[in-house]
């Protein structure tokens, strides 16, 4: 695939939008985000790739431009999904949430580096009330860019397992992107649960297994276990050309809630716990992320298998996101758990990539 240009990559976290910019043909020459753990596995799923650590309130365009070793007229994009939690529909919105403020920080260096485009991911919540006002005054703020935007888009619609909704923002410095360049890279026909997962291995405690035996796998599935010739750790990537699959590992759950779980039919929830049961001919629900040490450390509530009483493992929740079999996550379930909620599905990072590169 030709190169299409270098991006830098705000609020990167497990490195989604990077993912899809890859696949679309972009590079990313230098990714920031303020977590590690969010980003402990960037380095090896993007090898030669610059991470900073980094709180994006407190630098400037020209620093990020020295730490990426590029000109401004050699930046092609500029991407990122800033923080949204105190905008999220799903827990409590809170305006006064200090993550709100990096969303403006994200125009703010848009603005300093000047790039021929940007792409910025983020919740519904974001087109209610203050935060709409908020959203369309840094956009009108934002000189020289035709903007696409706010649209809601739905990962999906790109062919994600998930029905995870979002909302983007797309700034182009010349020409002007048409809502038709976006709409020509949606699926004919969605992807479900079965497509996603049902290939792969039941737990493990050691977390490595080998995929399910089957006559025919999907699409999907296909697409998960290609590896990529630049990115990826080579112990993962030899590891899925040899058919063995991480992520695997169990959760513990008690006699009581394995009896509970049994009785919540595909569809619907968990009268105690809410875990949603997956149906294997929909979509999966939003995974949900949770939250970090800094804001009370609560898991995510995780789907319940179709077919098996216990939530999903980390890998069939990479799979329902759209992530590849050979991108590794956080040593532990919960970190794990929180770069897929946090992420941007790379089935729909590609396609806004894509339709972002059809403009040049």
């Amino acid at each position: 695939m030709a190169e299409n240009g270098k991006v830098i990559d705000l609020f990167c976290g497990a490195g989604g939008l990077s993912l899809g910019a890859h696949f679309a043909g972009y590079r990313t020459a230098l990714a920031v985000d303020v977590d590690a753990n969010l980003t402990s596995s960037f380095g090896e799923n993007f090898p030669g790739v610059k991470l900073l650590q980094k709180d994006l309130s407190k630098v400037s365009g020209q620093f990020l431009l020295g730490q990426a070793g590029l000109k401004a007229n050699e930046v092609s994009g500029i991407i990122g999904g800033p923080p949204c939690q105190g905008f999220s529909l799903m827990g409590r919105r809170d305006a006064t949430d200090p993550r709100n403020a990096l969303i403006g920080h994200f125009f703010r260096l848009v603005g300093e580096i000047k790039p021929q485009f940007f792409v910025m991911e983020n919740v519904p919540g974001i087109l209610l009330g203050n935060a709409k006002q908020a959203l369309d005054d840094l956009i009108d703020g934002l000189k020289g860019y035709e903007i696409l935007g706010p649209v809601r888009v739905n990962a999906s619609d790109f062919g994600a397992a998930t029905n995870r909704e979002r909302v983007i923002v797309i700034g182009i410095r010349k020409g002007q992107i048409a809502q038709p360049e976006l709409d020509k890279q949606k699926v004919a026909k969605k992807s479900f649960v079965r497509s996603a997962i049902s290939d792969l291995p039941e737990p493990i405690a050691e977390g490595w297994g080998i995929y399910r035996p089957m006559s025919k796998i999907s699409s999907y599935a296909t697409r998960a276990r290609k590896v990529h010739a630049r990115l990826g750790a080579t112990l993962f990537k030899q590891a899925t050309r040899a058919g063995r699959v991480s992520g695997l590992q169990p959760t513990q759950h008690t006699p009581e809630v394995q009896l509970r779980f049994s009785s919540v039919l595909p569809g619907t929830n968990d009268a105690v716990s809410r875990c949603p049961r997956l149906t294997w001919d929909a979509l999966a629900p939003t995974l949900r992320a949770g939250t970090g040490p800094d804001h009370g450390s609560f898991q995510s509530i995780r789907p319940i298998h179709p077919d098996h009483d216990r939530v999903i493992t980390v890998r069939e929740a990479a799979r329902l996101q759209g992530f590849p079999d050979w991108f590794k996550f956080h040593d532990t379930k919960w970190h794990s758990f929180r770069m897929i909620g946090n992420s941007v599905s790379p089935f729909m990072s590609e396609a806004l990539l894509k339709a972002v590169a059809s403009q040049f």
